[in-house]
């Protein structure tokens, strides 16, 4: 695993660590996987390209990993990528599953041969994220994100999706002309990867007021995403602000909600944010054992990991991604033959269908088929938390 363990974005691979962690704890605990432990061999990158292309290098190279797991980031797994391929044309069986990064490149040619992804993508969250937003009368939709190939993933989503739709915000039939015109976005702004909770967001608050939004959809991590909601809250501008799902939600709304005990006020009203996994606070049986699996091993990285104490929610959706990562790589292991050949590795998950890993849907692949999920789910700040969010609890935004 290579990830950001540092930094302004550290809670997104931690959090993923600890939940795959807790599950693989339970798993060893209970004699392994054809008697061998599962170990997660970590290293920092701090999401930075550079050192993710140099720890990929270590991890296959001199550490003998089986596979990659749990890489974090699209900006360090889009420059991995290539690294990959010149593995699999020397004919090394180097796979990556399940990176935390729903952007386009590892989903398509030339890549997604490499890599087994269980999260639904950023185009499928954006999709979403606007779709509900029309059908509520909001049309005008403007774009914070992060400047590089994460931000412009989900920018790239809400362009596309904006385009489908006319000026009513009616599905459109065909290609865009002079006379139906697709929806545009109505402002953008960015900020640079890094940007840590106490710069300023006023410029960009400015910005995007100027063009008078709607809603923002917002691709970013949580410290700079919650930095926007705090100085649009300060300017008195209380728009719906959406949020994807590799925000990290617990550690944004922590910010936000120690920043408001500071200041003496609320700065989590109209917060929503897409998830690709369920509630953790569900009834389902996933949901379950993660909520006891953490409970009972309170998993946390080595501390050569960390360069400072980090504050660890009990639970958390990037949490409970991680933990059915593991949960599923898991069921892949078992499915191998004992020797667990890498050669063996595609073979074997390309014939697994109709997975239950204890949500709401079965998970499955095939043959050129190797995103495992599509659904995606939305979630509003609400109570200090971040709660599930169905069609009817969207007419509050009415327009």
């Amino acid at each position: 695993m290579s990830a950001a363990f540092r930094g302004a974005s550290r809670g997104l691979s931690i959090e993923l660590w600890r939940g795959s962690t807790a599950w693989f704890e339970h798993v060893n605990a209970h004699g392994g996987v054809h008697g061998r432990k599962i170990v997660i061999r970590a290293y920092n990158d701090d999401y930075d390209p550079i050192p993710a292309i140099e720890n990929t290098i270590q991890l296959v190279e001199r550490d003998g990993a089986l596979l990659l797991f749990d890489y974090m980031g699209t900006p360090t797994v889009t420059r991995v990528l290539p690294l990959l391929k010149k593995y699999h044309d020397s004919g090394r069986n180097v796979y990556l599953f399940f990176p935390f990064t729903g952007a386009a490149p590892h989903r398509q040619y030339p890549y997604d041969e490499f890599v087994f992804n269980l999260r639904a993508s950023y185009h499928q969250e954006t999709v979403a994220l606007v779709e509900h937003f029309l059908r509520i009368g909001r049309r005008r939709i403007a774009v914070f994100y992060q400047a590089d190939a994460y931000g412009r993933s989900g920018w790239d989503g809400v362009r596309r999706t904006l385009a489908e739709h006319d000026q009513h915000g009616e599905k459109r039939s065909g290609v865009a002309s002079a006379a139906t015109p697709g929806l545009t976005m109505v402002a953008e702004a960015t900020y640079r990867r890094g940007t840590g909770f106490g710069a300023s967001m006023q410029a960009q608050v400015d910005v995007l007021r100027v063009a008078e939004p709607d809603a923002i959809i917002s691709v970013g991590t949580y410290a700079a995403c919650a930095a926007l909601v705090r100085d649009a809250r300060d300017a008195g501008w209380d728009v719906p602000i959406a949020n994807l799902s590799g925000v990290d939600s617990e550690n944004l709304l922590q910010l936000l909600v120690d920043h408001g005990r500071e200041r003496g006020r609320g700065y989590t009203q109209n917060l929503i944010n897409s998830q690709v996994v369920p509630s953790y606070e569900s009834d389902l049986p996933a949901a379950r054992d993660y909520r006891r699996l953490m409970d009972e091993y309170h998993p946390m990285p080595p501390t050569e990991l960390l360069d400072e104490p980090y504050p660890a929610p009990r639970y958390s959706f990037i949490g409970f991604e991680g933990f059915l990562n593991a949960r599923l790589l898991v069921k892949i292991l078992e499915a191998m033959d004992p020797a667990m050949r890498p050669a063996t590795i595609k073979r074997t998950v390309e014939g697994m269908s109709q997975i239950d890993l204890g949500i709401d849907v079965p998970v499955s692949f095939g043959l050129g088929r190797h995103q495992g999920l599509n659904k995606v789910y939305c979630t509003v700040a609400k109570d200090g938390e971040f709660v599930p969010l169905g069609d009817p609890e969207w007419q509050r935004w009415q327009q």
